[in-house]
């Protein structure tokens, strides 16, 4: 059996500027971690090798430094890394990004199953997922809480739709996205860290590709574009008002019927 993991590298914390003319995210200078979504989808993979036997293929697109990525999925057990690094994506939306990941995917080989975080703590579009799928053709399952009982053609799952817990049978080969609190990573190990640091990394740029189009990949390739990027206002005004519901509904609605005047006028 063979599992795809896709990881990402994100900015540590919550801050950064944009750059005005494109409206991506100037990520020099700012420190880099892994996804925690995403270490949830390695744990779930790590979970099923243990069980199945299975190899763990990660791959992670962005900058050279993005190899960190591979070394720390190294030293929890995955076997193989690919870096997906070309000047070319740079830039890349959810429908780039996710046409590059499958284009990567697919000069590796076949797979069974595609591992994916929820979302990640940069773009937080939990989109790209679902367009992988979609460029590969394949069933997509969100919100994934449990999965067992692999089969030739078949693994069963648990997933959250609508505060409900659902138990489902899915199609081999098929991309699932996991919840982060049902797969608690595992802690790296030592071993594995320091034979990880010898370990080689395969890398993937456009000329591994079957596609070579550049105008499909990066910032050319990207359906979206931003147009302006600013702060939102802060209100100073604050008021407490401790009211039945009743008068709570009669006190918001008046509030909101004179902002509309306000904005006709």
């Amino acid at each position: 059996m063979r599992i795809a993991v896709c990881m990402k590298q994100v900015p540590a914390a919550s801050e950064g500027n944009m750059d005005p003319e494109t409206g991506v995210l100037i990520r020099t200078g700012l420190e880099a971690i892994v996804n925690v979504y995403d270490l949830a989808a390695l744990e779930a993979a790590l979970q099923l090798k243990e069980t199945y036997g299975a190899q763990i293929h990660v791959f992670t697109m962005g900058p050279a430094k993005a190899e960190h990525v591979l070394r720390e999925a190294f030293a929890m057990g995955a076997d193989e890394g690919y870096l997906i690094c070309d000047r070319a994506f740079a830039g890349a939306d959810v429908l780039a990004t996710s046409y590059t990941l499958k284009q990567a995917i697919g000069s590796v080989g076949k797979y069974d199953l595609i591992l994916c975080g929820k979302q990640t703590t940069d773009g937080d579009t939990a989109q790209v997922s679902g367009a992988l799928a979609k460029w590969m053709d394949i069933l997509h399952v969100s919100w994934v809480t449990e999965i067992s009982e692999i089969s030739q053609n078949t693994v069963k799952i648990c997933y959250n739709m609508d505060n409900r817990v659902i138990s489902a049978q899915a199609e081999l080969p098929c991309l699932l996205s996991v919840e982060k609190d049902a797969f608690v990573p595992r802690m790296p190990s030592l071993k594995l860290k320091i034979s990880g640091r010898k370990k080689e990394i395969h890398m993937l740029d456009m000329t591994s590709f079957e596609d070579r189009n550049e105008e499909n990949y990066g910032l050319k390739g990207s359906a979206t574009r931003v147009r302006r990027i600013f702060p939102p206002e802060r209100t100073k005004r604050r008021e407490l008002v401790n009211v039945s519901k009743e008068k709570a509904a009669e006190y918001i609605w008046n509030i909101l019927n004179t902002d509309v005047q306000e904005e006709r006028v």
